[in-house]
């Protein structure tokens, strides 16, 4: 695929975070837009603002008349959840157009770059949205495409300032084995716990998958695992580890104070003291750690480093405070798998210690809730107040028997309660929480303005 000989590029689902990303390097680079998507979300009403056109209704009519006049000088970018039966991408599939997968794209673009790929089943957004503002901060020429937007810069894609000495950054994400489209010069991989089982069917297939991803290092290259991951065998270049207390880089004098995490980065070479995290948890500790290596390896100073760190904003929905007031405090977080849960709350509670935590959890997928029930009960027992709602399906249909029931009778919280979306508001003014967290990958988000109104206004 040529991109030079391209001029008009057509999305099936530009709304996706991943998906916006790869339209606005297209429209940073000079080339004519347009898309489709179920609904309107904030990315779409972005990109419209940005003078993209953008419908919502499955209408091969409006897909604008010059890219279907002109074939070879269009491409389509699909996300595979567009459905099999989807008007348009049919059409487009059976009229020969060019189509191609968002990854295969993404595999593309990166294709000429010097490459940081960021994977792992958690902890991805944040780690590649840290590499890449710890570089921006730092004065290095990056374009990135990440999973989330970012706090310091508003958006899921940073543009390089010039053709030269670019550093990309992207988010490798394993679901649908998108990740294996890439060929990057430095890797992390930050977990590689079972998920996605729809698509995998088992564990062993995943780990095959992080396995033959890591293999795709460029010769030269360098892999950055968490401790445990057992990779490096995979792979004829040079690996790394990092993990909270040990490896070949930790943390140390890991304390809490004014709710912020305050810890040292212990490396092969010397030491970072005192970097503070504006975005805390234990496992952003660990995010960080692989953001400095790879930050280390491409040139920066410590000092660079530390400034990086410390002044990282975030990520939206990614332990997002939305109140921090003496009589409440509101967070919220896209925790949808077992560990991110455990290893989100276990940071919250650390935090808060004197503070009775009420959660509020949105299980996402009928199949991550039936494979995952046991897992789900143990993290979501360390509320001491849970309120579970309703599965959220995304793409799946129902499946006979897998309700959150299958959760909930199996948590140990000394309160917890079943909900429905529309009472959760009302059922908070009842308990009126001092610590509240909600939970969840699906649109649980929309309850964050109505709680957050209510908090404020007390």
């Amino acid at each position: 695929m040529n991109l030079k000989a391209l001029k008009h590029i057509y999305f099936l689902g530009i709304g996706g975070i991943g998906m916006s990303a790869i339209a606005r390097w297209f429209i940073a680079n000079g080339y004519s837009l347009a898309g489709y998507d179920k609904t309107a979300t904030p990315l779409t009403n972005a990109l419209q603002d940005e003078g993209i056109p953008v419908h919502f209704s499955d209408d091969i009519n409006l897909i604008p008349a010059e890219f279907l006049a002109n074939k070879e000088e269009t491409l389509i970018v699909y996300t595979p959840a567009i459905p099999k039966d989807h008007l348009e991408f049919n059409y487009l599939k059976d009229n020969g157009f060019t189509l191609m997968k968002r990854s295969q794209v993404l595999g593309l673009l990166t294709k000429s770059f010097y490459t940081i790929a960021v994977s792992g089943t958690h902890g991805k957004t944040t780690t590649s949205s840290m590499v890449s503002h710890i570089l921006k901060n730092a004065g290095k020429n990056v374009t990135a495409f990440l999973g989330g937007i970012t706090q310091n810069y508003g958006t899921n894609f940073l543009i390089n300032e010039s053709p030269e000495d670019v550093i990309c950054v992207v988010e490798a994400d394993e679901f649908d084995r998108s990740f294996l489209t890439l060929y990057p010069n430095l890797t992390i991989v930050t977990s590689t716990d079972a998920d996605h089982l729809d698509i995998y069917g088992d564990h062993d297939q995943l780990l095959e998958s992080f396995q033959l991803f890591v293999s795709q290092l460029k010769d030269g290259g360098k892999l950055y695992q968490r401790k445990g991951l057992n990779l490096a065998g995979f792979t004829n270049n040079e690996s790394t580890e990092y993990s909270l207390n040990e490896g070949d880089f930790y943390a140390e004098n890991l304390r809490i104070e004014n709710a912020e995490m305050i810890f040292d980065i212990v490396y092969p070479n010397g030491i970072i003291k005192d970097c503070t995290l504006l975005t805390p948890g234990f496992h952003n500790v660990e995010n960080a750690l692989a953001a400095t290596a790879v930050a280390l390896e491409v040139g920066l100073s410590p000092a660079q480093i530390k400034d990086g760190i410390c002044t990282f904003g975030g990520v939206k929905r990614r332990f997002e405070y939305h109140i921090r007031s003496e009589k409440i405090v509101y967070i919220d977080d896209y925790a949808h798998h077992p560990t991110e849960i455990q290893a989100f709350l276990s940071s919250v509670k650390a935090l808060y210690p004197q503070h009775k935590l009420t959660v509020v959890f949105q299980p996402h997928l009928f199949t991550r809730t039936r494979d995952f029930q046991e897992g789900f009960a143990e993290s979501l027992s360390l509320a001491d107040d849970l309120i579970l709602l309703d599965i959220y399906p995304a793409r799946e249909l129902p499946i006979e028997g897998v309700t959150s029931d299958i959760i909930f009778n199996k948590v140990t919280s000394p309160n917890k309660t079943l909900c429905s979306k529309e009472a959760v508001l009302d059922l908070l003014k009842e308990k009126q929480p001092e610590l509240i967290v909600s939970v969840g990958a699906g649109d649980i988000d929309t309850l964050i303005p109505k709680i957050k109104e209510w908090g404020l206004n007390l």
